[in-house]
């Protein structure tokens, strides 16, 4: 299956839960004399809705998070993965956090041109910026908008430093832009890894790359210098918690040269489209995850609290903690990149011709 193709039917939710904030609801009658053929249902076809904010940098204050700044191109995520706990920002749209936030992408068209305008401004002070920290800035449509490409031009043309999460190979067109902020100690890129199983991938994150080509761009960042890393984000307890040890080995043995974590969440309608997919793909494994991931949030299938909400906490997560650290430790990953902002530099408009 193409994972950038807009087959209906290669979603990772199974349906629309209701939006928290809405008091109506629309489902399919059950008792139609008709059933509706998927590629007439809109909303199961991919939408991609323009966004009209005036600003496109965000500012984050949680405690845990290792950015202050982040820039999302996209807000939806066609990758599809059911885990995310970006879900429930579509809410806030008037979606819905199951197929809408798959299905109904809302894009920033104008998001490199906002992005200049305010690093030229006076009151932006260089910081380190998250690409994308909510959703994934190289999902299917990157491949045809190259907004995240436009973006990265122009933080190469003000060299200021950006760390990139994703899940895509894509990220390798890139390298030419990266290799250029990567000279000034300006570009670090985490590949996440969740697992190994094809069959599993395919899907627990139906349109993301194949584990193997997500092997393969660590392999080709790594070569062409750009400082590259491994993201074992989500470690789901039960279900891909012992695949740690062969996750990081596999990404040494590629290039990799730093790694990060993360523990499953499932914040509001994520928990119950979790639950859901797992009686679907796992019926037979669900009670025994679905507990693990209880015995991590304090007899809860989520805890939003800082400093316990990315990790866990208890016994379970002290065993996650101790095999990712002894795995890092033998494969010499424990280290983290430092970016840095001593080359920044503001650039007006038309001055690149004269540098």
């Amino acid at each position: 299956m193409n994972p950038d193709s807009n087959d209906s039917s290669h979603r990772g939710a199974s349906g629309n839960p209701a939006n928290r904030f809405l008091q109506t609801h629309r489902e399919a009658d059950p008792d139609a004399d008709h059933e509706l053929d998927p590629a007439e249902e809109p909303h199961l076809r991919t939408q991609f809705i323009e966004d009209h904010s005036q600003t496109v940098l965000s500012h984050n204050e949680s405690p845990d998070i290792g950015f202050t700044h982040s820039l999302n191109p996209y807000r939806g995520c066609e990758h599809g993965c059911i885990y995310c706990y970006a879900r429930p920002t579509h809410e806030y749209l008037g979606y819905s956090a199951g197929l809408d936030f798959e299905t109904r992408i809302v894009v920033k068209y104008r998001a490199p041109e906002l992005l200049r305008k305010e690093l030229s401004s006076p009151r932006w002070k260089p910081n380190v910026i998250a690409l994308s920290g909510v959703t994934d800035p190289y999902q299917p449509v990157e491949r045809k908008l190259a907004l995240t490409r436009r973006c990265l031009a122009v933080l190469r043309d003000f060299r200021n430093p950006v760390g990139i999460v994703t899940k895509n190979s894509l990220v390798t067109r890139d390298i030419d832009l990266l290799g250029e902020l990567a000279h000034h100690q300006a570009a670090g890129v985490y590949i996440s890894l969740t697992t190994l199983d094809p069959a599993l991938r395919a899907v627990m994150e139906p349109r993301t790359s194949p584990s193997r080509a997500r092997l393969r761009a660590i392999r080709t960042l790594a070569a062409a210098g750009i400082p590259v890393g491994v993201m074992l984000g989500p470690i789901i307890p039960g279900l891909t918690d012992h695949e740690i040890p062969r996750l990081v080995e596999a990404a040494a043995d590629s290039g990799a040269q730093f790694a990060g974590k993360v523990v499953l969440r499932l914040p509001h309608a994520v928990a119950p489209l979790f639950e859901a997919w797992l009686g679907q793909h796992f019926p037979g494994r669900k009670e025994s995850v679905l507990n693990r991931i209880r015995s991590l949030r304090g007899g809860q299938l989520n805890d939003p609290n800082f400093g316990t909400r990315m990790t866990g906490q208890g016994p379970l997560a002290d065993q996650i903690q101790q095999l990712f650290e002894v795995s890092c430790r033998k494969h010499g990953l424990l280290t983290r990149p430092q970016l840095s902002i001593a080359a920044f530099r503001r650039v007006e408009p038309g001055q690149l011709e004269l540098l």
